[in-house]
């Protein structure tokens, strides 16, 4: 027969007590990091998808004749933009004109036009003109090239196939210089570009010495310091918080609407992230 008095009692209660409250703070942790290791995979996850739209994008470049050179992810000073730079996705250098290429990576509807400053994705969600955007990256770039070649510019804008168009119809049709595309079929309306300027002119507009001068003038304007990259990339989310250009989950890329931007970014919890309701329920 075992005898515990009073004192003993409160002691086994006691003990009991800390010991379930270690118990349940244990599981609290390791639930935390389970939904914060979540997170950062659907981070990695995104940011992969953005990776592989790009590989995507260069694969199809890499496949062009050998008389056409191309270029990704340039950074070059631009005085006029708010950050002080252009980031540039994707330059085509061809024999009938330099293609610059805006990729997007929304999903849902776009609609929009040329007379419009901001475009919406599925009817609610503002984003800037893709176009107008891409003016501003080719402003910078004919700043860095001789006068002659300035006029050769055609501006493409590319969505993954996540989207649907409801847009002007001539940012569809060939002949214009202004083509919205899907990302799977850039290459294919390259080429067709290519065909149409070809029957317009019966001679290349350049010719490989002048690709190679164009080519080398944008290689050595490309900024690569990691630091000013950095800086570049903070500028934007500053220009973000104070635009109505849409914001979207850092986890699934999702736009999320001003009201939801601006609760993100003013807890500290969110660390300047940005997150939609579902995902702000896995950050802790």
């Amino acid at each position: 027969m075992i005898y515990i008095d009073k004192e003993g009692e409160e002691n086994v209660f006691v003990f009991k007590f800390f010991k379930k409250k270690k118990e349940e703070l244990n599981l609290k942790q390791v639930n935390s990091k389970s939904k914060q290791d979540n997170t950062k995979s659907n981070e990695r996850i995104a940011k992969r998808k953005g990776e592989i739209g790009e590989y995507k994008i260069d694969i199809q470049l890499e496949q062009f004749p050998k008389d056409c050179r191309f270029l990704s992810d340039l950074l070059v000073v631009n005085p006029k933009a708010t950050s002080g730079y252009s980031q540039i996705d994707h330059v085509v250098l061809t024999p009938y004109g330099i293609f610059v290429i805006e990729t997007k990576n929304y999903q849902g509807t776009i609609y929009g036009g040329k007379d419009r400053k901001t475009w919406l994705v599925n009817g609610k969600f503002k984003m800037m003109n893709p176009f107008v955007q891409n003016y501003g990256h080719i402003k910078a770039l004919k700043a860095l090239i001789d006068e002659k070649y300035r006029d050769l510019f055609i501006s493409m804008v590319s969505f993954t196939k996540r989207c649907t168009f409801k847009v002007e119809l001539d940012y569809r049709k060939i002949q214009s210089n202004e083509l919205i595309v899907y990302d799977i079929e850039l290459s294919e309306f390259i080429l067709r570009k290519l065909s149409i300027l070809k029957i317009q002119h019966k001679e290349p507009l350049l010719n490989e010495q002048d690709i190679l001068a164009i080519y080398n003038s944008f290689y050595r304007a490309n900024i690569v310091d990691p630091k000013i990259r950095e800086e570049h990339t903070h500028g934007l989310k500053a220009q973000l918080e104070k635009t109505n250009v849409p914001s979207t989950c850092t986890v699934c890329n999702q736009p999320v609407t001003d009201k939801v931007k601006s609760y993100c970014l003013s807890n500290k919890k969110f660390n300047g992230k940005i997150y939609c309701f579902e995902h702000q329920k896995t950050v802790h």
